[in-house]
């Protein structure tokens, strides 16, 4: 919604859509966009680590949720200056330049998209006067750098994104340019792999709902509700493994090994599902892996 993806303008359209960005060009009072996608977050974490950014700047970001939390501190340490906005000590501040403490979520009003797409506004529910927001920071910083957004609060910002989406719908309504509003979701077909080697599977790993997450800092009693981590798999998996349900099971990359308790689930052969930030099973962190990497694994009894 906020264009903040690469390929994408606010409102969801795509950066490619010339009547798109000339939409937003017009709203913007700026001569043109630029038609090519901007950078990922590996992309922008890789040209750090060459040095080919001035600066950067990280809102927020665990690097443990990162897809090689490993290789983002080591960007991070390479960068040349790095500017951290957050509510507390990380690792991000403690390798950055300039600290900005920023309001929690209830110190200030805003927007979340649900799982669904769909908005809910929100207004603060603390007032804390010395608590500046994401957005006057960033306001602030822009300003310093002689670029002005024009955007004092978050009704501001809110009242520009929906000004920028309405148009879009009205200027598609119209025929301009022949382009729709939002970019079309593409229709893709389950991706392939070969069988894993003797002893090998392949990972699937999502966040639980109560993990190693910072949100629960300072929160043992919460924390303490969370499930504890075990590797689902097969009966056959399991065999095949050399293990059982209950028992133990090393999940090994070059990088790392997480040994936890299995359980067995009715789910493909072959495929091992860890949690991907629980305590005793960070995948990224120890493993190295995410979605679809291979894995070893053996009995750990």
């Amino acid at each position: 919604e906020a264009g903040a993806l690469p390929s994408l303008l606010p409102g969801g359209r795509p950066v490619a859509d010339a009547a798109a960005r000339a939409e937003v060009a017009r709203t913007w009072g700026v001569g043109s966009l630029p038609a090519d996608a901007g950078y990922d977050t590996s992309q922008i974490l890789d040209a750090a680590a060459r040095g080919d950014l001035k600066a950067l700047v990280v809102g927020a970001v665990d690097p443990d949720d990162l897809p090689d939390p490993a290789a983002a501190l080591a960007a991070l340490e390479s960068a040349r200056f790095v500017v951290s906005l957050e509510l507390r000590v990380s690792a991000v501040t403690d390798r950055a330049d300039v600290v900005f403490p920023v309001a929690a979520v209830a110190e200030k009003p805003g927007t979340f998209v649900n799982w669904e797409g769909r908005a809910g506004s929100f207004a603060a529910a603390l007032g804390v006067p010395a608590a500046r927001s994401d957005l006057q920071v960033l306001a602030a910083i822009a300003d310093e750098m002689d670029v002005h957004l024009g955007l004092p609060d978050g009704a501001t910002a809110l009242r520009e994104l929906d000004g920028l989406t309405r148009n879009a719908a009205a200027a598609a309504r119209a025929g301009y340019g022949g382009s729709p509003p939002r970019a079309s979701i593409a229709a893709v077909s389950a991706a392939t792999k070969s069988p894993p080697i003797p002893g090998g599977a392949l990972l699937a790993t999502w966040h639980n709902l109560l993990d190693s997450g910072r949100l629960q800092d300072g929160e043992p009693n919460l924390a303490g509700t969370a499930r504890a981590a075990v590797a689902r798999m097969s009966a056959a998996t399991a065999e095949a493994a050399g293990t059982a349900d209950g028992a133990k099971v090393s999940v090994a990359t070059s990088r790392g090994v997480i040994t936890v308790p299995v359980e067995i689930t009715e789910m493909p052969d072959h495929v091992v599902w860890l949690p991907a930030n629980s305590a005793g099973s960070a995948v990224r962190r120890v493993l190295g892996a995410g979605h679809g990497s291979e894995v070893t694994l053996r009995s750990a009894e």
